[in-house]
């Protein structure tokens, strides 16, 4: 997060966003999610928050085993990303690949690509070090 999310300046949020160009290619792009306001939860003292799009449709909870690795697909639905533990990487079509660890957003709205000469579509992505990648998926 970036910004001082203090009293008067509202703060941003950097994530990783994978998504299909007028090609059928996937790509990732590092974006920033802003619209931050101060708002009251429940009656608590006024916080940042940026509503993010429609409400879920679900959450699923991942665990990605050490050594996984998902071949090329497309993300079921758009959906957030939030690794809540270990590390993992997105693979997309154009060759770039971005690892992420605790913390770090992707947002995965890549489908409808179109597979490649090689077949690949969509992205590929799979752990990274010695222990599994715990993910938090919201669906939207």
């Amino acid at each position: 997060m970036s910004g001082p999310g203090n009293d008067e300046s509202p703060p941003t949020l950097a994530y990783w966003h994978v998504w299909v160009d007028a090609q059928g290619v996937s790509r990732q792009s590092r974006r920033e999610l802003t619209g931050f306001t101060r708002q009251s939860m429940g009656g608590a003292a006024p916080q940042w928050n940026a509503v993010l799009g429609p409400p879920p449709r679900r959450l699923v909870c991942a665990v990605l085993p050490v050594a996984w690795q998902g071949d090329w697909h497309e993300n079921p639905a758009p959906q957030w990303i939030v690794p809540l533990s270990g590390r993992w990487f997105v693979e997309t079509m154009d060759g770039s690949r971005v690892e992420m660890g605790k913390g770090e957003l992707s947002f995965g709205g890549d489908q409808g690509c179109k597979a490649d000469a090689t077949g690949r579509k969509g992205h590929r992505s799979g752990t990274v070090g010695r222990e599994p990648a715990v993910l938090l998926l919201v669906q939207v």
